[in-house]
């Protein structure tokens, strides 16, 4: 069905999530972001695959939809995805979901399999590999980067600056990477970003049992070389991808690129690009 582009908000519990159609000649395509990031994630995949429509929320708590209260956790992001394809008249849909972001994709094509027709999950959706030692009272020391952001204020300069932090690999001349950056920033340089989402969602991601085995849909797989800048270890090493390949359609490996990289890039976006193609034919 043809969507009308542009900004939308759906009632969900606790509030209304912000959604924006960006409206091209495919069928839609739900693309779910991840923990910190926020819906012009997809700039790089829109930038490499224009013809294709992409239905993409805020999740609560982030930019847009930083007002939705209540609890936050990976089940909460899946249920409030139905309230997005009921709103928008979606029976059911290809899903794209970048870190935690696949999680709720997995998380929603597990509790309502009639609702997705299948998955593309980037460096994201399988049980990520923990530092030793981490629990769940560890999300300021794993996420420092991100909680150093909460509560202060940032000129656009400073916030880009603080930015590399999280994505060191990254072009930081790229426009859409500047476009990205500014919906983060409130109009008085505040984070649009809950603390309190962000905790949650990390015991969610990192701690609650994954449903992953009972995919039973077509899904496909991209992971990134690195974690956070070069050499660092990855978030998939390949003993644990080969486990997940079993569940999997196409899995793709997308050298020299980091976990941000595996989609704002050009190299990782053109990665999902492809799968996408793929899945929808």
């Amino acid at each position: 069905m043809a969507l009308p582009a542009g900004l939308t908000r759906v009632p969900v519990q606790g509030g209304e999530l912000a959604v924006e159609v960006f409206a091209g000649t495919t069928e839609p395509v739900l693309a779910i972001h991840g923990i910190s990031s926020h819906r012009r994630l997809w700039n790089w995949l829109r930038a490499e695959m224009p013809e294709l429509t992409v239905v993409a929320p805020d999740l609560r708590g982030r930019a847009d939809s930083i007002g939705v209260a209540g609890p936050s956790s990976v089940p909460q992001h899946a249920d409030d995805m139905v309230e997005v394809l009921d709103a928008l008249g979606l029976e059911r849909v290809h899903v794209i979901g970048m870190s935690m972001g696949g999680f709720v994709g997995v998380e929603l094509a597990t509790r309502h399999p009639e609702r997705v027709k299948s998955l593309v999950l980037v460096d994201g959706g399988f049980p990520m590999v923990k530092p030793a030692g981490v629990t769940p009272d560890d999300v300021d020391t794993l996420f420092a980067d991100r909680v150093a952001r909460l509560g202060r204020t940032f000129t656009a300069e400073e916030f880009a600056a603080q930015f590399a932090q999280t994505a060191p690999m990254l072009d930081a001349s790229d426009p859409l990477l500047q476009d990205y950056l500014a919906l983060d920033l409130a109009a008085d340089g505040t984070v649009r970003l809950s603390g309190e989402a962000l905790k949650t969602d990390f015991v969610s991601v990192f701690f609650a049992d994954s449903p992953w085995q009972s995919l039973t849909l077509p899904v496909r797989f991209s992971y990134a070389e690195y974690a956070t800048g070069e050499g660092t270890p990855p978030a998939y090493p390949a003993e644990n991808v080969a486990d997940y390949a079993t569940v999997c359609t196409t899995v793709r490996f997308v050298p020299g690129v980091d976990h941000a990289g595996s989609i704002m890039t050009k190299a990782g976006a053109a990665v999902v690009a492809d799968l996408i193609t793929e899945a929808i034919g």
